[in-house]
């Protein structure tokens, strides 16, 4: 059953500051957090929302992200959060699939309404409607590249055990504060500290935007203990000038999530002492799936740790069967915290499923002490001379060169190895290819060596933070088709 928790704190702790939003310098406690809820439950009853309703929500970070769903929880109806940057095709095509109640905005959006400029008339009380386990409370669409945009199903029962297994597990403490500013359209702005932080009445302070310098200050000045992001955001944060100057000593750790991380950044940060580790989880399944305990992070910095209590995971083969330690498989999870499906995708989800296990897609080993290493995608593997490459694994050793800020490495077509590697690379100076691969020859088989190198200024990145890897892959095969054609020419 659906804990309502901000009300719970509002009674229990009125005074004790929930939220700080620094859009306008705002200081919520958890009591006048409940405030703002009511009133906009009310304002939503305005509107016709009820049980089942689906209210989208187009906007950048905001208060609003985070009062909606409480708003909405009460009234039983379902919260569409989606991308702001998506285009008025993209946007259209979601609201026909969703038959929404209310269409809602910051400022001005054809068709949508602005939240901000709702009267909800004479302040009613509202009546919470309780929520069973299986009530869907929020729709997350996933970033696909392809394809129709899946709807992911979030029930009540999904997102308490992803909080309650995140503070059960000493992740997050009461005394906590942290930042928000991942996008909220993506799971980690919701349900990676956010809701289990607020849910033990802890400490928010949300900006509507990710800057570095910010983030640096922040911890300097306002006593931030644990913080996560992506690992774009990581390397803008350690690449800032402030950096080497900020004091530490508060942080409990640093979590990174949503790709996988270069070795030689996670270093970095150990180097000034910052327990620094990674996370994993993703939008059907979590997102807190793994824990790495702390003292691990500086023994184990590649590693994702071991599954959480909730988590329950297989490595398997191709043929569904079950992997030996330090073997390549493809991580199945299930748990409590599985979602309910996809909005009108029945049968897409189901064909996710493997015996009640959701399919990742995402390839894994684990070591003979039960500790999982993440290789890479599924789908970004490739063949080359009739041997398996991931490209993650070639990733990382490049990674390690003190050159290489970051890099993608994508399959590309060769006429003699059927597909090799490109490597797009981010650095402080350009390398040869020659070069880089010297530099892996006593890392990697020569076979995993990229056979092309191309260097960029900046990678290409998706709305939340991740590198946008589908866009690397067209580019690398434009280049090699051109370049395959100039030849023929020649």
């Amino acid at each position: 059953m659906w804990h309502d928790f901000i009300q719970y704190h509002a009674n229990t702790r009125p005074h004790h500051i929930a939220l700080v939003d620094r859009s306008n310098q705002t200081l919520y406690s958890y009591q006048q957090l409940e405030a703002k809820i009511l009133g906009l439950a009310n304002q939503l009853l305005t509107l016709g929302v009820g049980v089942g309703d689906r209210v989208v929500f187009l906007a950048s970070a905001s208060l609003y992200h985070i009062t909606l769903f409480f708003a909405c929880a009460k009234l039983g109806a379902i919260l569409v959060p989606l991308n702001h940057r998506l285009s008025q095709l993209e946007v259209e095509e979601i609201v026909q699939q969703l038959d929404a109640r209310c269409l809602l905005t910051i400022g001005q959006q054809p068709g949508f309404v602005d939240v901000t400029s709702l009267s909800a008339g004479a302040h009613q009380p509202v009546t919470a409607v309780p929520l069973s386990d299986d009530h869907v409370m929020m729709i997350l669409y996933t970033s696909g590249s392809t394809g129709r945009p899946k709807g992911v199903l979030f029930h009540a029962a999904m997102i308490m055990a992803n909080m309650h297994h995140t503070v059960a597990a000493d992740v997050l403490r009461p005394t906590d504060i942290s930042i928000v500013n991942t996008p909220f359209f993506h799971t980690g702005g919701y349900h990676v500290f956010c809701l289990p932080l607020l849910s033990i009445g802890g400490t928010l302070i949300l900006h509507d935007r990710f800057d570095p310098g910010a983030v640096l200050s922040e911890i300097n000045q306002a006593g931030v203990s644990v913080f996560w992001a992506v690992p774009t955001m990581f390397q803008a944060i350690f690449d800032h000038p402030n950096f080497a100057t900020t004091s530490f000593a508060n942080i409990r750790f640093f979590l990174s999530g949503g790709a996988p991380l270069s070795l030689a950044l996670i270093q970095g940060y150990h180097r000034h002492g910052v327990p620094f580790k990674q996370g994993f989880g993703l939008t059907e399944v979590g997102p807190n799936c793994f824990l790495l305990e702390t003292d691990q992070a500086f023994v184990r910095p590649d590693s994702i740790g071991k599954p959480m209590s909730h988590s329950q995971v297989l490595v398997v083969d191709e043929a569904g069967l079950q992997v030996a330690p330090n073997q390549v498989g493809e991580m199945l999870i299930t748990g409590p915290h599985l979602c309910k499906g996809y909005w009108q995708q029945e049968e897409l989800f189901r064909n996710s499923l493997k015996n009640g296990y959701f399919a990742t897609g995402d390839l894994v080993r684990m070591d003979e002490e039960g500790f999982f290493y993440v290789i890479g995608r599924k789908k970004e593997l490739y063949i080359s001379g009739g041997e398996n490459v991931f490209p993650g694994e070639v990733e990382r050793q490049i990674a390690s060169h003190p050159e290489v800020v970051q890099v993608v490495v994508v399959g590309v077509p060769d006429e003699k190895w059927g597909e090799t590697g490109l490597a797009f690379c981010v650095s402080r100076r350009p390398l040869t290819l020659e070069e880089l691969r010297d530099f892996l020859n006593p890392r990697l088989a020569r076979y995993k060596h990229p056979l092309h190198l191309l260097h960029l200024k900046e990678m290409p990145l998706l709305a939340n933070g991740k590198i946008n890897r589908p866009a690397l892959k067209k580019q690398g095969k434009e280049w090699i088709l051109s370049k395959q054609n100039s030849m023929t020419l020649a």
